[in-house]
């Protein structure tokens, strides 16, 4: 067994269980055994296991998408917002993403933080469209439809056909760029 590890190793790890076996298979025993060591050494980072689990959900909350938003943010171009945001999207543990989903179908706390990080992408991706759009409501349902085709996309249970994902995203951008989405009414 190794004798040292990190924080950052245990929470990095459980995003690999959950993208491997999915939440199910998240297990202390398992993420030990990945990392090599034992449960003592667990609890020389965290108290219990929901300790554990709690900064594991603000970990993937903080790292896997608060700080990829603000990155993005931070472009003044709302086209290479939108790039950036696709680039993303086409990056994401897709695994690991679907077993949090799974999660918080059976956890309210976990429920409230998968709500959280869906508000905060579809933000991201309503100010985007509306900076080159115009219209609330076409900036709306930019933003939601990307974001269905992301989740849909976690969440299916055929081969992943990133291919397919990425032709799904760029039809959405042509209907941003084309000015469908600008005359929309509200609803």
């Amino acid at each position: 067994m190794a004798t040292t590890t990190s924080r950052q190793a245990y929470l990095e790890t459980g995003l690999d269980v959950l993208a491997d076996l999915g939440y199910g298979g998240l297990k202390l025993a398992e993420v030990c055994r990945r990392l090599g060591v034992t449960s003592g050494s667990f609890y020389h980072f965290f108290d219990n296991w929901g300790d554990y689990t709690g900064e594991l959900l603000r970990h993937w909350r903080t790292e896997r998408s608060e700080a990829l938003i603000e990155h993005v943010r931070a472009e003044p171009d709302p086209r290479k917002r939108i790039e950036a945001l696709r680039a993303i999207g086409m990056s994401l543990p897709y695994r690991a993403e679907s077993a949090i989903r799974t999660w918080s179908s059976l956890d309210p706390a976990v429920l409230a933080v998968q709500q959280e990080v869906d508000a905060q992408r579809i933000q991201i991706l309503h100010d985007a469209a509306f900076a080159i759009v115009g219209n609330e409501r076409g900036a709306e349902m930019f933003a939601k439809w990307s974001m269905y085709l992301l989740v849909g996309y976690e969440q299916i249970t055929l081969d992943a056909d990133r291919d397919a994902l990425e032709w799904m995203f760029h039809r959405a951008e042509i209907a941003l760029d084309s000015g469908e989405l600008a005359d929309l009414p509200p609803v």
